[in-house]
């Protein structure tokens, strides 16, 4: 199985990319993980934020792997403990399909991009920094392959 990490938004600043980088790098034997930077949608004085989501949502679903399990990063969606992460990551390998993570812009998902979402996986009631976002969810997708792997990295 593969992941694909699917994120409104460009240009990634040093840390994030730093960091994601790291992460990607530590998964890379037990979860394949690459990123997809999807450009936002125009948005400003006069543009229609709504229509902007919509361009995004677009290019979203354009972006993602044939057959892939799609899971909608959402702040309305499911929390799971990283244990319970782990135990979605198992679900996920023993359908035999690759990973899609998604990401949305500034308003969030489209309508059409939730709607094929598989699940949607809530990071908490905080509101994070897109940017950040993409950090996070690697992480914890390295946190969730260790406890799989019987990695100390996950000392609960």
């Amino acid at each position: 199985m593969k992941a694909r990490l699917i994120a409104v938004g460009e240009r990634a600043p040093a840390w994030v990319a730093d960091g994601f980088g790291e992460y990607r790098k530590r998964l890379s034997h037990w979860l394949p993980l690459d990123l997809v930077e999807i450009e936002p949608g125009v948005r400003g004085k006069g543009r229609d934020a709504a229509r902007a989501t919509a361009d995004e949502g677009a290019r979203v679903l354009a972006a993602l792997p044939k057959q892939a399990t799609v899971v909608a990063l959402d702040g309305r969606g499911k929390t799971w403990s990283s244990e319970q992460l782990a135990q979605r990551l198992e679900h996920w390998r023993t359908q035999g399909r690759d990973l899609a993570l998604l990401i949305g812009g500034p308003e969030g998902h489209a309508p059409d991009v939730l709607a094929r979402a598989d699940e949607h996986w809530s990071l908490g009631p905080l509101t994070l920094p897109h940017m950040l976002v993409r950090l996070v969810a690697a992480e914890q997708l390295y946190r969730a392959a260790a406890l799989l792997a019987n990695h100390p990295y996950h000392r609960a």
